[in-house]
């Protein structure tokens, strides 16, 4: 596969954040809601950026965040707060994110809970690819902002590491295919033999009373 750069993720709507302000200044803090810890004051909100690419947070109105990486977007806020306080910290966490496994895994919706996370590691969380798992055709399902993008890879190239594929962003879709093998397999073999068994055992029945009868 070609080489990929990872590229942090971008915030996109219908995200959600968790919004966490720090300040000495108990006061200023309390004009956007806060719970008092310590010797400081913190306020964790959570807020959802808008179709238009927006957050409404009291005070500011509408703040465009769509397309900004997460550090981006704690500066762009932190400079929009330091006019009402001036030592602010500001923290920012996507609450929403998380990827979505289907297909033969385990299926599920898993919480990404570090940055970087490779696409072993996510199977790994829910629970790994089962026997019957084609894992030469593993799909990425991504929404990027050129649409829907969907990628097929096998698990097993070396230069999977390299690749874009490699890392799962939030909302990403994994499907895990079901290998052709898997007919053949030892259960659905013995399965397929108790089909041909019950239906040879129904024509003989039929044919007795046919024979009966006549």
């Amino acid at each position: 596969y070609d080489r990929g750069v990872y590229q942090e993720y971008r915030l996109r709507k219908n995200d959600e954040l968790t919004l966490r302000i720090i300040s000495a200044d108990q006061t200023s803090v309390a004009m956007f809601g806060n719970t008092q810890t310590g010797m400081g004051s913190t306020n964790n909100m959570v807020y959802r950026i808008y179709d238009d690419g927006t957050v409404d947070i009291p005070f500011l109105s509408r703040i465009p965040l769509e397309g900004m990486t997460l550090e981006e977007a704690e500066k762009f806020l932190t400079d929009q707060m330091k006019p009402y306080i001036p030592d602010v910290q500001v923290k920012l966490a996507l609450s929403t994110s998380t990827f979505c496994v289907i297909g033969d895994a385990g299926r599920g919706y898993f919480n990404i809970y570090k940055e970087r996370l490779t696409i072993f590691q996510a199977l790994a969380l829910c629970g790994g690819v089962n026997e019957s798992g084609d894992i030469g055709h593993v799909k990425i399902v991504r929404e990027t902002n050129e649409g829907t993008k969907i990628v097929s890879f096998d698990l097993r190239s070396k230069s999977l590491i390299d690749s874009e594929y490699y890392y799962i962003y939030p909302n990403d879709i994994i499907y895990v295919d079901v290998t052709p093998k898997r007919f053949w397999a030892v259960n659905s073999y013995s399965g397929f033999l108790g089909v041909i068994t019950s239906s040879l055992s129904l024509l003989l029945t039929v044919w007795n009373l046919v024979v009966t009868y006549q």
